[in-house]
């Protein structure tokens, strides 16, 4: 058993691990519970654990998926010269759906955080008739992000200027002290207080520190740069938006709250949505996970007459 199924077996109990092919390659998954489907995407550096805290109180209304994205975690990982802009969110959104598709379901709320609520907004978008109800933490899309740049801001998130440029030049870098480097991204560069579980920070260390799992950071960096960019010009331009009810959360210690209006960026994109501020800097469901789920619940079964 190696160090993420142990983690997971302390921490998700109960929790079926399980890899669904997707034109050949590999996601992990992990199921549990009864009742409407429920997929839950990771950010970075992280897996499926960052869950751990808040996911298992969902069992009991919610069928809960949880799966690394490419690139991350046990999941399959593109590597140089592979596929065509392998981390644009909309190829990792569409293999997304397509292992939704087949555990069996069609149709299905989204809860996501950092990397993978682009994956989840970008979902909303392309394949409106999956997602039902939709909930993204502390993120911008990447065409308001770029464009609201500051100085402060780049400071603060140096890493998504750093990450971007041209491969192999952050790779390398990295490289020469990986488990640093994500450490800092891990503790809010410099914030010692993020309350990890020590088996869940050791699996996020383990899974991100790899080359294959470096370059599967710094190239969906670069993804988000180019051509998520180019996909979110377009959307704004035909004024396509995401359709389904979209809870907004944040931590209001972190540097998306210093630097965005945020409520005026989702209104932009967003049909009906809804915003709340967790007591938390970025991430949000290890940091928060009781503020987080109370006001996740409500939002999730609001329509299942519960």
């Amino acid at each position: 058993m190696n160090i993420c199924e142990q983690a997971d077996a302390r921490l998700l109990p109960g929790f079926k691990r399980q890899f669904v092919t997707i034109d050949g390659n590999d996601i992990l998954a992990l199921t549990a519970g009864s009742g409407p489907p429920l997929l839950m995407l990771h950010g970075d550096p992280q897996t499926h654990l960052c869950w751990h805290k808040v996911a298992p109180h969902l069992t009991d209304r919610f069928t809960v998926v949880l799966t690394d994205l490419r690139g991350r975690g046990e999941s399959h990982k593109p590597r140089v010269g592979q596929g065509v802009h392998p981390f644009a969110k909309r190829t990792m959104a569409a293999e997304q759906v397509a292992v939704m598709q087949k555990l069996g379901f069609s149709q299905f709320s989204l809860v996501a955080h950092d990397r993978g609520a682009r994956v989840a907004r970008r979902m909303a978008l392309d394949h409106p008739e999956a997602v039902k109800r939709l909930c993204v933490m502390d993120i911008v899309p990447a065409l308001d992000f770029y464009e609201n740049t500051s100085a402060a801001l780049a400071q603060e998130y140096f890493y998504f200027f750093f990450l971007t440029q041209p491969h192999p030049q952050p790779e390398r870098l990295i490289e020469g002290d990986a488990e640093a480097f994500q450490r800092q991204i891990l503790f809010g560069l410099g914030d010692q207080t993020v309350p990890y579980d020590r088996d869940a920070l050791a699996s996020y260390l383990e899974c991100s520190t790899d080359p294959a799992a470096i370059f599967a950071m710094c190239d969906c960096f670069r993804a988000g740069y180019g051509i998520d960019r180019d996909h979110d010009a377009i959307d704004r331009a035909e004024n396509r938006k995401i359709t389904c009810p979209t809870l907004v959360l944040w931590g209001d210690k972190g540097v998306i709250a210093r630097h965005f209006d945020l409520k005026n960026i989702w209104d932009g994109w967003c049909v009906d949505a809804r915003y709340a501020a967790m007591p938390s800097g970025h991430f949000i469901p290890e940091e928060a996970p009781d503020a987080m789920f109370n006001v996740l619940r409500p939002f999730l079964i609001e329509d299942l007459g519960i």
